[in-house]
């Protein structure tokens, strides 16, 4: 067990509520955030208990935020603990968080769960994550359930908001001016996909260069070489499939098996 999980099984302070495999993805990603001055912020503080989790965890030079829309939860602050009343869905609140609490190293969305609330928070917080940040969504199953906004490939769930930011990760080497090098392009390092919990490692990326060393040692496979009319129906052959292709990337249909083998 990691500290955080060995923590968690001895808490007899504030209540905790996590789903058992989180423990590990935790560790993953925050450790090498531990004992540093860093700034995290939970959205969620429910009874406080996870607050005082990253607290022990990550040491006295951090300073924890919490964002909950229960008044009482003020009573959960503590020494580095800072409690943020208001709704993870209210753009013009979080605004003012971004004004008022220094730039993020980690965020976590424990909040409400809904589609809403979950692509709000990441629209207006997002940005406000440092340069080497992190950000972790948890509890993503409810993009399945249809009370919290969800459903099986269901337009608008969070998880298939979030698919969207696989194609942004990848714009670099896309040829489509639909799909141009935005600022999450250059500061995103990398997605991590994990039961129930969505990861974003940020990092600034400028674009990637195809390198190679070493010497060649295996010649390449010979094709026979075409003369005359043979190699003119090849050519019209490429140019048709390249025709189709183009064809069928305009209405995003799929490429036919083996068009190109």
């Amino acid at each position: 067990m990691n500290d955080l999980e060995i923590y968690f099984n001895e808490n007899q302070k504030r209540i905790i509520t996590k789903w058992d495999h989180y423990f590990d993805i935790y560790d993953r990603h925050f450790s090498k955030y531990r004992n540093k001055e860093i700034v995290l912020l939970e959205i969620g503080t429910y009874h406080g208990g996870s607050l005082q989790m990253w607290k022990h965890y990550f040491g006295d030079k951090a300073k924890i935020y919490g964002i909950d829309i229960n008044p009482n939860c003020k009573q959960a602050e503590d020494e580095n603990i800072t409690i943020l009343i208001g709704s993870q869905s209210d753009r013009d609140f979080l605004k003012k968080v971004v004004r008022e609490i220094p730039p993020i190293d980690i965020l976590i969305d424990d909040g409400g769960h809904t589609m809403l609330q979950q692509i709000v928070s990441f629209e207006e917080l997002f940005d406000h994550i440092k340069p080497d940040g992190c950000y972790l969504c948890e509890d993503l199953h409810t993009a399945y359930w249809k009370e919290y906004g969800g459903g099986f490939k269901r337009r608008g769930s969070f998880i298939e908001y979030s698919k969207d930011l696989i194609d942004k990760l990848n714009a670099y080497h896309s040829v489509e001016e639909a799909l141009p090098v935005s600022t999450f392009t250059t500061s995103v390092n990398s997605l991590h996909y994990y039961d129930s919990v969505f990861v974003i490692e940020k990092k600034q990326r400028p674009k990637p260069v195809s390198l190679r060393t070493g010497t060649i040692s295996i010649p390449d496979m010979s094709t026979p070489k075409l003369t005359g009319f043979a190699a003119y129906k090849a050519r019209k052959k490429h140019k048709f499939k390249v025709r189709v292709n183009n064809i069928l990337a305009f209405f995003k249909l799929p490429l036919k098996n083996g068009i190109y083998d």
